[in-house]
């Protein structure tokens, strides 16, 4: 079996490590292609055709809208990590080649920190820090504080990040609401509402769990913004397009509203003298919330749990066996 890689620049070091090649090197002949970006379409093409199986990744070259009419030996796309449309299009999806990514492995993680960021806006942590750092001491009660207990969570998007991040919520006296127009199933501590105006008119804090396409882009917008009450927190650990940045930055910015933003719109970033940045009511992660123990630069000497269901699959597909998260129309349309 033949295994590609062919990265757009360098490939990403956290990625292909030591361990993972090796395992990669059991499986059959494996090779990773740098500066794929400079190679011309019908060269990219002709060393993609000779591969069993190509492997994307985070800083993967993009595959050609060709490979699926003309796939040549390539049976399969595995995507090693998350996000698959930099790596495939529908068309590669359509022309029925099987294209997998790594399913619900990043749900616990995303989950868990949307919780933190939650009880960190409700409970004012960062004010409380920057206070402390400047010399002041307790915060006041009328202005800042709130709990979980009875709070009133609206959770946008309910795929597995959103029903991990309910899960996480259940035993802390949350009163629960969720809105996903593709959903039809929700736990019985979870009340559907039939859209994202009542999600906001009926919720305290929420929370955003959907993927970025053409339906969810913009779509939290500043008159849903104010139908949050005075107070009232947002958490976004999905995509930051997903909201009007300008609308919710002009309430952060009144000091209406608290905000936990691990990702933001655009580039998601900031520039380093970004007044935002400033704001005692915003609490920014970086694009980072799901980070895992640290590690001090060390090499890892063991597999990643992202490297696991990649190996999976391999030999899924090595035996003929069915393929886990499996990439259909809809899901892909769905997905970030």
């Amino acid at each position: 079996m033949k295994l590609l890689h062919v990265a757009h620049g360098q490939a990403v070091p956290g990625v292909w490590t030591d361990p993972f090649r090796r395992a990669l090197a059991e499986l059959g002949e494996f090779e990773v292609v740098e500066n794929g970006a400079s190679l011309p379409e019908e060269a990219l093409l002709a060393r993609l055709r000779q591969a069993d199986v190509v492997l994307g990744a985070w800083g993967t070259v993009r595959m050609p809208d060709a490979l699926a009419t003309a796939p040549g030996r390539v049976r399969y796309l595995c995507n090693v990590t998350g996000t698959v449309r930099p790596f495939v299009s529908l068309a590669h999806i359509e022309a029925g080649i099987p294209v997998t990514n790594w399913g619900d492995l990043p749900a616990h993680p995303i989950a868990e920190g949307a919780v933190c960021l939650l009880l960190a806006a409700l409970k004012d942590s960062h004010a409380q820090i920057v206070s402390m750092r400047t010399g002041g001491w307790a915060l006041d009660g009328r202005r800042y504080g709130g709990s979980l207990q009875g709070l009133n969570v609206g959770i946008y998007g309910f795929g597995v990040i959103g029903r991990r991040f309910a899960e996480l919520l259940q035993p802390f006296g949350c009163l629960l609401r969720a809105f996903d127009p593709y959903v039809k199933e929700f736990p019985t501590y979870v009340t559907p509402v039939p859209s994202l105006q009542e999600l906001f008119s009926r919720s305290e804090a929420v929370s955003i769990h959907v993927g970025l396409n053409e339906t969810t882009r913009g779509s939290v917008t500043a008159e849903l913004l104010a139908l949050l009450p005075r107070h009232g927190v947002v958490v976004n650990t999905a995509r930051g397009d997903v909201i009007d940045q300008e609308a919710l930055f002009a309430e952060l910015r009144s000091g209406r509203l608290r905000a936990a933003l691990d990702v933001l719109a655009g580039p998601d970033n900031l520039p380093p003298n970004h007044p935002a940045r400033t704001w005692e009511n915003l609490i920014l992660t970086g694009h980072s919330i799901a980070r895992g123990w640290p590690d001090d630069g060390q090499p890892p000497t063991k597999l990643e749990p992202v490297h696991e269901i990649c190996l999976e699959n391999l030999r899924r597909f090595r035996d003929g066996q069915p393929l886990r998260f499996l990439m259909d129309r809809q899901r892909f349309l769905l997905s970030t």
